[in-house]
């Protein structure tokens, strides 16, 4: 279990971390004296100590040491939440105890942190290489389901002519008139019985 840092100890690991990078004594006691006065032993021991209970690691420079932090301080900040919450007889009380006491900027905060830590909500989808494809509902819009129609369209029938149109028949030599007594190939009023020579005969 962490144990929370002291007054001075958390001033000391602040810079650490906002650097977030190797620093010697005098870097961080330059740092520090701009707001309080402190000695070079005084930071020193403290670095020493911290480095003691796990929050820097070091590594010999010449004569002197360069500190760098172990973790982040959102994991420091985390481990002691944890700890805290752990040590409760009522988890789900505390936690709204703990709600109750948040500004509505930290309760958003804690939203998003919960939402990060959930990963977005995947429902499965078949892809296009027959696999599983994952669609998010704050990326992916919903899907549109085409409509089918209501009535399947007809095919237009074609239709038929009402009368067949009747083949036209040649109509055969009409014979003479009977009646009249014409031949074929004579004019009507013609002789048969006149001399065709004009002799008179």
């Amino acid at each position: 279990m962490p144990r929370p840092l002291g007054e001075l100890e958390d001033a000391v690991m602040t810079r650490v971390w906002k650097w977030n990078r190797p620093v010697t004594v005098r870097e961080v006691l330059e740092d520090l004296q701009q707001e309080r006065s402190i000695a070079y032993t005084t930071v020193m021991t403290v670095l020493d100590n911290l480095h003691q209970k796990g929050w820097v690691r070091r590594e010999a420079e010449g004569r002197a040491y360069r500190y760098e932090a172990v973790s982040t301080r959102a994991a420091y900040a985390a481990a002691l939440m944890n700890d805290a919450w752990s040590q409760s007889d009522n988890p789900a009380a505390a936690l709204v105890a703990f709600f109750g006491m948040m500004s509505e900027e930290q309760r958003r905060a804690l939203r998003d942190a919960v939402r990060i830590a959930q990963g977005p909500e995947e429902g499965p989808e078949q892809g296009a290489d027959g696999g599983e494809t994952r669609v998010t509902p704050d990326v992916a819009d919903e899907k549109r389901v085409e409509k089918p129609l209501e009535k399947p369209l007809e095919k237009p029938l074609e239709k038929p002519l009402e009368k067949p149109l009747e083949k036209s028949v040649e109509r055969p030599d009409e014979k003479p008139d009977e009646a009249s007594g014409e031949t074929p190939g004579k004019e009507s009023g013609e002789n048969p019985d006149s001399d065709p020579g004009g002799t008179g005969r």
